[in-house]
């Protein structure tokens, strides 16, 4: 049965060992379907950027106990090999909770854990680290061991007689490495399209080849036998296949999960991909586009001269249908205001601008206010929030809701975390969506429904 890598905390080097273990696999000619607990779009494109199959997101907050159960069996049974990377902390949910956490993981599909902790300065501390986390929750299992930080034979030595009576068996002990540092930024790691460091597949094998016990680990790899699974029913969907939908990705923007693009193109949508970065027009037989989130703060001058892309996009705003996430609606802004204080020109569809604030993460609880091309009046769906940027009105309070009005814009749902109150969130009319809030469309199917509608049929059913 494949295993859950966790720790006590992030930070503690999961990322790090699901990759010392995908590429020993990939230079063996092995191949590991790997799995990401949560939303992270980061840590899924480092374990998808080596060779191996694409990094899936196990996400039960998001995506429901069924879909995380289905996307999980469905994957894993293609390959002998699977491994789930964890996230945050082995126990940590929503908000102060365990659910939705890696532990919940862990126990839905029935794996047993595989825990890394970081040494560094600790001998018997470790010892009572592990048997706290072991003891929290006697349903799960942890099974095997690897120590992080340990820079000698003296402390190995020591590590291995303080656990030597312990029922957990010992993997491996990491050293401090820079070569297998990865580069990180506000947002967590850097990711591979976004200018970040190039995993060098072999000397990660290498480490990985001396440093763990790789026979031992494999044996917690292996994929599970259970084959039957439920599939996604497309009856419901009508497609007009003359009605493409054009998809912004490139080093801007790639906050995207894989399962989107490959729902859109089984229920037979035609999908086309249009770079900003490599200021390109919007595909003239698009009659949709995806804006997902991304960095579009760090190439904020980059895309406002980027004229021939933003001209595009102003046209493309008359007659065709928008649905920006995040970082995609920053562009739709007039401007981004980047740390220094310059402001830089965006496409000016939607009355804001952007700037640098204070981190906003986390889970979120959604109400539709009224029928709209994603969401339908009271319906209750759930996103995820992920941005140090916040919208700053260019317009007097009176001003803006006389221009809104104008454009026929409003919110088009309320949100609120675990422990906050509802506000009203994003922008919307009968051809646009634009919101700070990921969704996860393929897991969702009234959402998808409402998304497919919106490009498919004619804008005059929304008001």
């Amino acid at each position: 049965m494949p295993c859950v890598i966790s720790s006590p905390s992030t930070d503690s080097g999961k990322t790090t060992l699901s990759l010392l273990i995908s590429c020993w696999a990939f230079s063996r000619g092995i191949k590991i379907q790997t799995f990401k607990v949560g939303p992270d779009y980061l840590d899924q494109q480092q374990l998808s950027s080596i060779g191996q199959p694409i990094c899936r997101n196990l996400d039960i907050f998001l995506s429901g106990e069924e879909w995380v159960q289905e996307s999980f069996f469905k994957h894993s049974l293609k390959y002998e090999f699977s491994l789930i990377e964890g996230a945050m902390g082995l126990f940590d949910g929503l908000g102060s909770t365990t659910y939705s956490s890696t532990a919940n993981i862990s126990k839905l599909l029935n794996v047993p854990v595989i825990f890394i902790v970081n040494a560094r300065g600790q001998v018997s501390s470790l010892l009572a680290t592990v048997r706290g986390f072991r003891d929290f929750d006697s349903e799960l299992s942890i099974s095997g061991i690897i120590f992080n930080n340990v820079n000698s034979d003296r402390h190995k030595k020591l590590i291995k007689e303080v656990f030597k009576n312990e029922d957990i068996e010992i993997l491996g002990f990491l050293p401090s490495d820079s070569k297998i540092t990865l580069n990180k930024a506000n947002l967590g790691l850097i990711s591979p399209l976004d200018d970040g460091k190039e995993i060098d597949v072999e000397y990660f094998a290498n480490f990985a080849e001396r440093n763990l016990d790789l026979l031992s680990i494999i044996k917690f790899l292996k994929s599970p036998e259970r084959k039957i699974f439920n599939s996604v029913s497309f009856k419901d969907f009508k497609i007009d296949k003359s009605k493409p939908i054009a998809i912004a990705e490139d080093k801007i923007f790639h906050f995207q999960y894989p399962e989107t693009k490959e729902f859109l193109r089984d229920i037979g949508i035609p999908l086309i991909s249009w770079s900003i970065y490599d200021d390109e027009e919007i595909p003239f037989e698009a009659s949709s586009l995806i804006i997902p989130g991304g960095f579009p703060e760090k190439y904020a001058n980059h895309i406002s001269n980027s004229l021939k892309s933003l001209n595009s996009l102003r046209k493309f705003r008359k007659n065709g249908f928008i649905y920006a996430e995040c970082g995609g609606m920053m562009i739709l802004g007039d401007f981004i205001k980047d740390e220094n204080g310059n402001n830089h020109k965006m496409s000016g569809i939607l009355p804001f601008k952007s700037k640098k604030s204070k981190l906003s993460v986390g889970y979120r609880y959604i109400k539709g206010l009224k029928d709209t091309p994603i969401i339908k009046q009271n319906q209750l769906i759930r996103g995820h929030e992920f941005h140090y940027w916040e919208i700053e009105n260019n317009l007097s309070e009176h001003d803006l809701r006389k221009a809104e009005n104008q454009m026929k814009l409003s919110s088009p749902w309320k949100i609120k975390s675990w422990e906050s109150e509802y506000k009203n969130e994003g922008f919307f009319d009968k051809k646009l969506h634009a919101s700070w809030i990921h969704l996860h469309l393929p897991s969702s199917p009234e959402v998808a429904k409402n998304f497919i509608d919106a490009t498919q049929i004619s804008f005059s059913k929304f008001s």
